[in-house]
């Protein structure tokens, strides 16, 4: 019996302490080293979850819900913000629902983690389990249109893989990620082979960034990008769409650019209800200045079930047919209700929008320039910047060359929290996988623009009105990453998760 008490005081300590850990690592990622923090908090989670008593499977899957749980709700909490705070919906079902997409998220880290329950191979386990994790992590970008937000990748643009992007992408960061800090845990019982992993695989990590796939193309851009600051609201009030609508065309007009880009939705209204006159005077401005203009707005598509919204930019050049891109990858519950959880919505009143999907193969924006060669920019909007395998095959597939990535996005749904940061994190990942420099305009920030390496180039501050203007350098040519895409880290992820299947079936 007292076995038994200390035995379960003992797994609740556990428990508790893969929790901290988990929340350690995630805020670990909102540092300026937090690539690097990361790997030694990930040992202490490795070497914790290694000790667990028999029977390991039920063990091993608590400890992984326990740390997945510490860095999902600390990662994510700023969603509480736009159910409750925005959307009016009750503290308690905020909250719940929270803590319920963080445990969703969990359960692909304690399924990633099980790899620990095949037996422990001095040169193969770190392996299997970083294998185990990629795969993992590539399912948690699929499952239910995929929600791959808080990965380990993000969080290398500040740690030693971030040289390896341009190679492989950003799973094959979470691989290195991994295995390396498994190997950190292993020091004490193998140190001179766990030694030689880690400092041989960081060297070859950072000789990797002196190859570059990318070289710049014509002279550089003027571009505009405008940040109007709007609090964001689910509200029908005329007066502030109208407040609106003056203050983005005021800042359109007010001077010239090769680009000009407002966020997603700066026009939040269906385009054919827009002012009488608005686009019209708008093009006009495009085509007397020479200037090319990208809006956010409301799109429609006609079709055999009637008239659909969609979220769109739409792209203004001199004396040149209107452009459009239509978001793809929807947000599910924010732009589109998963099947089988409409219950969920009906329950907690959420307040949705049924938005229509645009097509993987939509061109690229061509920005042009009087007497000048095109640039032609690939534009995701939001959220669409999470999935860079996506972004590297629209890349490849292009029928023209894309030369510059533009992202339109509108975070006030998610207040003064984290939310912003780390999606910049993840455009400085996406400039690194595809070699080419990024545009993001956003509502209330962080607008900026980065470099081919995702280094900062400038940025306008937080929570501000204003336009942040600049020169930018487009580039031509395409990374290892766009052109092979994920192929090669899963392949590889695969095989070794198969060989670690065989030597368990074997022993």
């Amino acid at each position: 019996m007292i076995d038994q008490q200390s035995t379960r005081f003992s797994n609740g300590i556990n428990v508790l302490l893969l929790f901290f850990l988990g929340a350690l690592l995630a805020a670990a990622a909102e540092l300026t080293y937090g690539g690097w923090i990361q790997i030694p908090i990930l040992s202490l989670i490795w070497w914790r979850m290694s000790q667990q008593a028999r029977p390991p499977i039920k063990n091993q899957f608590i400890s992984g819900m326990s740390f997945g749980l510490g860095y999902f709700v600390l990662g994510l909490w700023w969603i509480y913000i736009s159910l409750h705070d925005v959307g009016g919906m009750h503290a308690a079902a905020s909250g719940l629902a929270v803590f319920l997409l963080a445990a969703g998220m969990a359960l692909f880290f304690s399924s990633a983690s099980l790899a620990l329950c095949l037996p422990r191979r001095k040169y193969l386990t770190g392996l299997v389990l970083a294998a185990s994790w990629v795969l993992i992590e590539y399912l948690r970008s699929v499952v239910l249109t995929g929600f791959p937000w808080m990965g380990l990748a993000e969080a290398q643009f500040n740690g030693p893989f971030a040289p390896v992007a341009p190679f492989l992408g950003g799973l094959a960061c979470t691989f290195l990620v991994v295995w390396v800090s498994w190997e950190f845990s292993q020091l004490k019982k193998n140190m001179f082979f766990s030694s030689a992993c880690i400092i041989s695989t960081i060297a070859l990590a950072q000789l990797a960034s002196l190859w570059t796939f990318t070289s710049p193309i014509g002279e550089p851009l003027s571009v505009r990008l405008i940040q109007g600051n709007f609090e964001q609201s689910l509200k029908f009030n005329p007066k502030s769409i109208e407040e609106q609508f003056s203050f983005y065309t005021n800042a359109i007009e007010s001077q010239s650019a090769d680009l000009i880009i407002t966020p997603e939705t700066a026009y939040p209204w269906p385009q054919s209800n827009l002012p009488a006159g608005l686009l019209g005077s708008l093009q006009q401005f495009s085509t007397n200045t020479s200037s090319n203009v990208l809006l956010g707005l409301i799109g429609e598509i006609s079709g055999s079930t009637g008239v659909k919204y969609t979220n769109r930019a739409l792209g203004l050049s001199p004396n040149a047919p209107s452009y459009q891109y239509d978001k793809s990858h929807l947000v599910p519950f924010g732009e589109f209700i998963p099947p089988g959880f409409h219950w969920f919505v009906n329950a907690f009143h959420v307040p949705m929008s049924d938005f229509a999907r645009g097509t993987l193969d939509q061109a690229p924006f061509s920005i042009i320039r009087s007497g000048k060669e095109s640039i032609h920019a690939a534009i995701t909007i939001c959220y669409e910047d999470v999935f860079g395998g996506e972004l590297a095959s629209r890349i490849d597939q292009s029928s023209k060359p894309v030369n510059l990535l533009i992202n339109m996005t509108n975070l006030a749904w998610f207040g003064d929290s984290q939310a912003p940061a780390q999606q910049l994190r993840l455009s400085q990942l996406r400039s690194l996988e595809t070699g080419l420099p990024a545009l993001r305009a956003t509502n209330t920030g962080i607008t900026a623009a980065l470099g081919p390496d995702g280094k900062v180039l400038s940025q306008l501050g937080e929570f501000t009105q204003g336009a942040l203007s600049l020169k930018i350098q487009a580039y031509s040519g395409k990374t290892p990453y766009v052109i092979w895409g994920n192929a090669p880290i899963l392949s590889l992820s695969c095989l070794l998760l198969i060989l670690g299947l065989i030597r368990h079936k074997r022993n």
